[in-house]
């Protein structure tokens, strides 16, 4: 863990009512610029753990702030949103407390393989009922092996946060500098306790094999490799929600930015998956009615250039729409600008085209280089 981040430790104080999140613990992270790569959305899922009995293990990659209930009971005790096992126990009346090495886990599958940069746990609610400490293991598995191939002794885990105490109501964060793919993460709580939320920010590393075999592709989306640089504006919602899977489904689910009072207007950055031919586009403002953009505009660049060629000029989009332009001539680039006019917002933003050769190249070499 870097030393720059805060780490929590300790019971937080019992709850007294009045807003839960008023003494919740939490720090800016430098590394939550990144995509959740166990995002739901992109089809993450917890697929096992050794123990669930007060809460299930699905709860952990929810994508909404963990709620508290302090009313909601069931027939098996406090029902909390999270994970949470029982209380573990010794061997007998002389040795009651658990041992050092005993813990629960929960496997994660990644809803895209990639790099990891960040880790938090999320211990929201859980006041004295969290762990004692966490480690987070990983693995690179292909296809879709069972718990039991993940769990088999030939599968080879890496370490990216070593056991490491944490703190009850907190965002635990974690850095993480290991440059390999994964797609797989063993969550260890030890001994027992509760893990409100696990969100695991860094790259997706898509398999170049299988962008070949597509041919044409979404060049920008986020399961393939594309991810934001910078936006002018996150007020309302995040710009790397444009580039998820699917089309939005409610307002929050794109890119919404604040009024403007000045003559400028807002933008994106984006980085594809490598050096591509773009050949059609899609601008959609699903459930921006009004607030959607005015107008969009679009530029290409080359890899590390600031020397913009548009390629889509100022056009008018319609709330609630999703728009589609074929490109008269196909666009060659890596990098990709959108801008609105003068704010607001869209949903999603597709480009369909191929990799050249050179941009297909590379990403076989970084992919060769993660030890995919």
């Amino acid at each position: 863990m870097s030393t720059g981040i805060p780490s929590f430790t300790g019971d937080a104080s019992p709850f007294g009512g009045g807003d839960p999140y008023a003494d919740y613990r939490t720090a800016d992270f430098p590394f939550t610029q990144y995509a959740d790569l166990a995002d739901r959305r992109l089809g993450a899922s917890v697929v096992a753990a050794n123990d669930e009995f007060f809460a299930e293990r699905e709860n952990l990659l929810k994508p909404e702030p963990a709620e508290f209930d302090p009313e909601h009971f069931g027939h098996k005790g406090k029902i909390m949103d999270g994970w949470e096992t029982r209380r573990r126990r010794g061997v007998s009346a002389q040795q009651p407390h658990p041992t050092q090495d005993d813990h629960d886990w929960a496997l994660v599958r990644l809803g895209a393989p990639g790099v990891v940069r960040g880790i938090v746990v999320d211990t929201a609610h859980f006041r004295g009922n969290y762990p004692q400490a966490v480690s987070v293991e990983a693995t690179s598995v292909a296809g879709s092996p069972s718990p039991e191939e993940l769990l088999a002794d030939d599968v080879k885990w890496t370490t990216l946060v070593p056991r490491t105490a944490v703190g009850g109501h907190a965002a635990n964060g974690f850095a993480v500098d290991v440059e390999q793919r994964f797609t797989h993460l063993r969550v260890n709580q030890h001994p027992d306790g509760g893990i409100a939320r696990l969100r695991v920010y860094g790259e997706v590393a898509p398999d170049p094999r299988w962008l070949a075999v597509l041919g044409t592709f979404d060049l920008a989306a986020l399961e393939n490799g594309g991810q934001v640089e910078d936006a002018s504006d996150r007020f309302y919602s995040p710009a790397t929600n444009t580039i998820q899977p699917g089309r939005s489904r409610k307002m929050d689910d794109g890119w919404e930015t604040r009024r403007r009072r000045d003559k400028g207007n807002d933008w994106i950055r984006y980085q594809l998956v490598a050096e591509s031919e773009i050949r059609a586009v899609e601008i959609d403002t699903a459930y921006l009615k009004g607030n959607s953009a005015g107008w969009a505009a679009l530029s290409v660049a080359a890899e590390g250039s600031e020397d913009w060629t548009e390629i889509l000029p100022r056009t008018r989009l319609q709330p609630d729409t999703n728009h589609r332009f074929v490109l008269d001539t196909p666009a060659v680039g890596s990098r990709i600008r959108i801008d609105i006019y003068p704010d607001g917002g869209i949903s999603r933003l597709r480009l369909f085209g191929s990799l050249t050769e050179t941009g297909a190249a590379r990403l076989t070499a970084r992919h060769q280089e993660l030890g995919g």
